[in-house]
This record gives C-alpha cells, structure tokens and sequence, in this order.
C-alpha cells in the first residue's frame, strides 16, 4: 500500500498531471490537473517508470473506465454495480481508497470522460508493460460481462480500448473467450471446449503447443511479476485467480 501513502501524500499526484491527474485530483479533492516536471526540485525516484507511480496510474484507470463502460449502453446495471463493488472488496480496499474508487467510478460516467486521453497517458506510465496492460483490459472485459451478457456498445468499446492501447481484436476476442471460460471455471461447468479457448489453442494443438500456451499465459499472469511491474498489490489475488483457473483448463485438456 505505499502507493497509496505517496498519493496521500500528495507528491505523485502533483507529479502526474494530465487527465490522470485532473481525474485523481478530483476523486482526492486536489487540484493535480497541471502537474510539475521532474527538476531540481523533485524527487526523480517518483519520474515516469517508478513502480508507485504505475500503481496509481493502474489503480485511476482501473476504476474510472469501469464507469465508462458501465454506463455505455445508457444505464449502469445492478451487476456492473456490483462487478465494482466487488473489485474493491476483493482488493480490501480501506476507507479513503473506497471512496477515491467510487468517485473514480463516477467519474467514468459523464458524458464528457476523456477516455481516448486517460488510454494513451495510462499507456504512456506502463512504459509498454504489456501483461500488466493486459490485465487492465481483462478487468473491463470482466465489467462487461457482469451481467450475463455482452451489449453491442460494449463490445465496440471493448475493441476499441484494445486498438488504443495496441491490442488487435484477435487479441481482444481471446481475452473475450478468458473471462468466459473464467465464469465457467469458477462455477466447476469448465467443458474441454471452454478450455481450449482459454488457453487459447484448437483441439488439433499438439501437446508441444499446449504446453507452450499453457507457460505464456501462465507467465502473463503470475502475481509477483505483475505486481513488480506495477500491478497494485491490492490486486494480487486477482493475478493469483487468474493463473488457478488457466491452470483448471490446462488440467482438464491434459
């Protein structure tokens, strides 16, 4: 959580600037929208790259474009609600970052939200950190699919966060086919179809190819190198959900 003391804090905050920071600056009630350029004056430690910087960077985009995408379709549902609610349970979220992460949420809501600008700037502070970018995007496909169902709108949205932040939408209909078979992971209902879909291979992969796709995604989506590349720590048990049930599917294929 030392991310979050520094943004408390308030030096990363006034570090960030953009659309990040005007965004988080108003979920924290300060004024980050200009931010200052590293000098003499600053901490270098806290420059593009610096692991609490990526975590905040994740944490702002994570729960501000969850409202966005909630509120696509012209209404945010009881299940997206929820999907919310749930992330910041999971996350164990204290009181102060509860509260920035509803008013996060909100924010991703109005009709004026700068979501191509909050894309490229989060981009930017990953410095190409594509797992971790990944898993962003999962975490919105898994808001989407919260209530059962994909909406046109959201769909288009989805492809379209993809293509902003590099990911094609071949890339974007496995990560689709992931949180599928997750859901049916989760509820023991996994079938051998599911699971190749997961993984991301056709029943006719030989068991090189398997094995192989098995290890990437694995390798995608482990903990401690998700969290070392700016993934916050809150976070870990989502990484350690995800690679159980890459797992689960690689089992039953095997």
């Amino acid at each position: 959580m030392a991310w979050w003391g520094t943004v408390i804090g308030g030096t990363l905050g006034w570090m960030f600037g953009g659309p990040l920071g005007a965004i988080l600056g108003a979920a924290l009630g300060g004024n980050f929208d200009r931010g200052i350029k590293l000098g003499d004056n600053v901490d270098p430690r806290f420059g593009p790259g610096n692991q609490e910087r990526v975590q905040t960077a994740f944490f702002t985009t994570t729960f501000s474009v969850m409202g966005h995408i909630a509120k696509i379709d012209g209404h945010v549902s009881p299940h997206e609600i929820q999907a919310a609610q749930g992330l910041m349970a999971q996350m164990q979220l204290n009181s102060q970052q509860r509260a920035a992460a509803i008013k996060l949420f909100e924010q991703g809501k109005a009709d004026d939200f700068p979501l191509h600008d909050i894309l490229l700037q989060f981009k930017k502070e990953c410095h190409g950190r594509r797992n971790l970018i990944q898993m962003f995007v999962e975490i919105q496909i898994g808001t989407a699919l919260a209530d059962g169902k994909l909406d046109p709108a959201e769909k288009t949205l989805l492809y379209t966060i993809g293509q902003t932040l590099s990911f094609t939408r071949a890339d974007i209909d496995h990560l689709f086919s992931l949180a599928n078979g997750t859901k049916a992971s989760s509820s023991d209902s996994l079938t051998h179809a599911q699971a190749y879909k997961i993984l991301g291979v056709s029943k006719d992969a030989s068991k090189a190819d398997i094995k192989k796709a098995y290890r990437r995604l694995m390798s995608q989506h482990h903990p401690d190198k998700l969290v070392s590349k700016g993934l916050p720590d809150e976070m870990i048990q989502l990484a350690t959900e995800k690679t159980q049930e890459i797992r689960k599917a690689y089992d039953l294929v095997k």
